[in-house]
């Protein structure tokens, strides 16, 4: 039997479990920034995906207001993605043989790392209630694929010595 550092069961998380806090490459300096909801909006009425968002970078104070009625959510790893609201590219992402490896935030890519990681992936049952396509369930293929393992996790960790270098 598989130990539990050995196992993964998906946690049923998706796209917009993410989307409150997004590290994105500042267009002020270059650096990293984020995108979170706006504050004072008090959170009542409409959906969390359409809430007022800001992007605040501390190295440059640039600071910009989003409350559109578009989001283009990243849509594949053939090309470098973006944020949803400003379309900025995203802070945590690197280009691999096969494709673009990208997260929203840290919590995201800690998701995939553990799911890349573990030989044991377990999914809910197809009979149980809840979400079934969750984020684990639309990864793209070659991250799936255990023969791309260890180059997965090499990616993963570039994207985390991007981030202690900034």
């Amino acid at each position: 039997m598989a130990s539990l550092s050995n196992r993964f069961r998906d946690p049923r998380s998706t796209e917009y479990d993410f989307i409150g806090s997004i590290l994105v490459r500042c267009p002020g300096c270059a650096r990293a920034a984020r995108v979170v909801p706006a504050p004072g909006d008090s959170g009542s009425g409409g959906r969390l995906l359409f809430r007022p968002r800001r992007l605040v970078c501390r190295s440059c104070g640039l600071s910009r207001v989003w409350s559109g009625r578009r989001v283009a959510l990243c849509g594949g790893t053939a090309q470098p993605a973006t944020d949803p609201y400003f379309g900025m590219p995203l802070w945590l992402q690197v280009e691999t043989r096969h494709g673009w490896l990208w997260a929203y935030n840290l919590e995201h890519l800690d998701l995939i790392r553990r799911f890349v990681q573990a030989p044991l992936r377990e999914r809910a049952p197809w009979y149980d209630i809840g979400r079934k396509m969750t984020l684990v369930a639309r990864l793209p293929a070659w991250i799936k694929r255990g023969k791309n393992r260890a180059e997965i996790l090499r990616a993963v960790g570039r994207i985390h010595a991007s981030l202690d270098a900034a």
